[in-house]
């Protein structure tokens, strides 16, 4: 792989380039509202970004309440993925959540996503149930996965 990716929590300076990232990836982006609203206002949220060069490549949001972690969303730029980059920003992310003293993480994801479901199981994330029509877009429905931090 040799090249050095670098994480660091993200800053409403970086919200064009996380918009921009998310709507590269998702059919029903998130807005730069709701991102602003996370990164500055939500007490309970953190986002972290990988970069290349001090250009944000990906993101992962997580909502800390408690001693739980809630995998908000993730999302790598279409240009970088496959290169396992996902993997490692789910540790950051893990590592953060353990850091604040989080015992548990959940996420929800498609349940026709199975690159991303087998990703969550690689990190030790098991099935623990189905959110019917969870997804605005289509109607499909969510896989509801947990791991013990």
């Amino acid at each position: 792989m040799g090249e050095a990716y670098t994480f660091r929590l993200a800053k409403v300076t970086d919200i064009e380039d996380i918009v921009g990232i998310e709507q590269s990836s998702f059919t029903v982006p998130w807005s730069k509202e709701a991102f602003y609203r996370e990164i500055e206002e939500n007490q309970f949220a953190y986002y972290l970004v990988i970069e290349d060069h001090f250009q944000p490549i990906g993101y992962c949001g997580i909502w800390l309440v408690m001693d739980e972690a809630h995998v908000t969303n993730i999302a790598i730029l279409p240009s970088y993925r496959g290169r396992k980059l996902g993997e490692q920003l789910m540790k950051e992310a893990i590592k953060l959540a353990k850091s604040h003293g989080a015992q548990t993480m959940t996420l929800e994801a498609r349940v026709s996503n199975h690159v991303a479901q087998n990703l969550y199981k690689k990190l030790g994330f098991e099935a623990g149930g189905i959110r019917k029509n969870y997804y605005s877009d289509n109607g499909e429905d969510a896989l509801v996965m947990w791991v013990e931090l």
